[in-house]
């Protein structure tokens, strides 16, 4: 990989800068004036947000609007710095190689991948600047961490950059296996790309493993391996530094999210939807952003044929699927919407009745009272993507329920499969199986069910967003040139690779 030269002296006193391809809040322009700011949910804010704050932070990522970017700013006590994107560098570089590139090449090709060199361009060209941005506003060794499959040559960009920082990054879909992510043609720059960091870490000691074997075949790196039973699985020597490669599974913020549940407006609102739904029919929900890995046409064929053969019948029961609007200017997706709609309208035509059809479909964002109401309501909990990297729907469901109420289906292919083993897990391929467990969980024994729930319980409470954040920094303070002091109180508890 061309390295660029050192363009940017420290000009910044941020002792931990993050680095994403959003900024925590999304910036829009109504008219003329100032824009309106509206703060993006997620437990990835929640968790990193006090470090932010602790340790003089700064957040550097794209604002949501293309064009000139904003100056730098401060929200709820958080510096912000914005990097500019323009109409054709979003095209090539998100919707392009992150989007049809990366985003199905990782997720076991369930779509075919485009290899587009314009877009290859793109990416390196948005990720050298995003590189730069951390690098002008990290103060005098600081410690940098970068966020997800958007960012992976900034690693090694950054260290060309700032030789002097700690350098984390942390990927949070799947890492493929070899002999898929082989077929990338650049795939020599994103391995060199991301052994710029001082402590890679994916989600499953899969992952880890794969990315290990990649070093080794395609930059001949040598690794040292690490025993299970601690996130680091391997160390692979670089000349004068060695780079950390583990597992650190992400989780939710539990408590904030429990706490929403046991609200008195949210179950209010979870007893309003199972009137609206029909008093005594059973709920199965589905909370997805729609795109083509999360199993959802899978999911109603298999509540189709359930209808079909008269296991259950829109009288006594009904699926809510919430679908997220999502990368709508991307072909995969706006086929998977039609895909998905034209097979709900097909169930409701052919198996609804005056005033109870069996699917109810919404394709629109949900605000988080909203959606914690609706897992208070369901009684099944559909969790089925063909791929995940660990899917935090099913988390939320989980500590959304301090009433042990409700069944979790879970595919055998989201990471959080091998974290929730309480949960009733299904291949999603298999499409009798996938009914046969829908069928299950609708009539899962109260004892047998609350037993489930409250194991499922246990683990999101114990290994929530902010184990999460503190198990990795922890390691990273142990790696590198750079300085973050881990308080001795915060150290996280060994995290689970098993």
């Amino acid at each position: 990989m061309d390295t660029p030269r050192i363009r940017h002296a420290a000009q910044s006193d941020a002792e931990f800068v993050v680095v994403a391809n959003r900024l925590p809040v999304h910036l829009e322009w109504r008219g003329t004036g100032a824009p309106r700011r509206q703060r993006s949910p997620g437990g990835l804010v929640s968790a990193l947000e006090p470090i932010l704050r602790a340790r003089q932070g700064a957040w550097v990522g794209w604002a949501g609007t293309t064009g000139t970017a904003p100056a730098p700013f401060h929200d709820h006590g958080l510096r912000l710095h914005p990097v500019p994107l323009d109409a054709d560098e979003h095209r090539d570089y998100y919707e392009g190689f992150s989007n049809a590139t990366l985003w199905p090449l990782f997720h076991d090709v369930v779509a075919p991948p485009d290899f587009d060199r314009a877009w290859w361009r793109g990416y390196h060209r948005v990720n050298q600047r995003f590189a730069e941005h951390a690098a002008a506003v990290a103060g005098p060794g600081a410690t940098v961490w970068i966020q997800d499959y958007q960012l992976m040559l900034v690693p090694a960009l950054l260290r060309a950059l700032r030789p002097d920082v700690r350098i984390g990054f942390f990927l949070h879909i799947p890492f493929p296996p070899p002999e898929l992510f082989l077929q990338l043609p650049w795939r020599t720059d994103i391995v060199e790309g991301l052994l710029g960091a001082d402590l890679v870490g994916f989600q499953l000691p899969g992952g880890a493993r794969n990315f290990l074997h990649l070093v080794h075949r395609l930059c001949g790196g040598e690794s040292v391996s690490r025993p299970l039973g601690t996130p680091v699985l391997g160390t692979v020597r670089m000349p004068g530094r060695e780079v950390h490669v583990g597992a650190f599974p992400i989780s939710i913020d539990t408590a904030e999210l429990e706490a929403l549940a046991r609200s008195e407006a949210v179950q209010e609102q979870a007893e309003r939807i199972r009137r609206q739904l029909g008093d005594g029919r059973r709920i199965m929900l589905g909370v997805d952003r729609l795109d083509y890995t999360k199993g959802i046409d899978q999911r109603l064929r298999a509540f189709e044929e359930l209808l079909a053969d008269g296991r259950v019948s829109a009288r006594d029961t009904v699926l809510v699927q919430i679908a997220t609007p999502s990368r709508e200017r991307v072909e995969h997706y706006r086929r998977q919407r039609t895909r998905i709609e034209a097979r709900v309208g097909r169930i409701n035509g052919r198996f609804g009745q005056v005033g109870r059809v069996p699917v109810h479909y919404l394709h629109t964002t949900v605000d988080r009272t909203e959606l914690a109401a609706f897992y208070r309501a369901a009684d099944v909990m559909l969790v089925t993507p063909l791929r995940d990297g660990m899917n935090l729907v099913a988390k939320e469901f989980v500590a959304a329920r301090p009433d042990l109420g409700g069944a979790l289906v879970l595919s055998e292919f989201a990471g959080a499969a091998q974290e929730l083993t309480r949960a009733l897990l299904v291949n999603p391929h298999h499409l009798s199986e996938l009914q046969d467990v829908m069928a299950r969980a609708l009539h899962l024994d109260e004892g047998e069910r609350r037993l489930h729930m409250r194991e499922l319980r246990r683990h999101v409470r114990e290994r929530d967003v902010h184990h999460w954040a503190r198990s990795f920094l922890t390691v990273l303070a142990s790696a590198g040139p750079g300085s973050l002091p881990v308080d001795s109180d915060e150290a996280p508890r060994t995290a689970s690779v098993a």
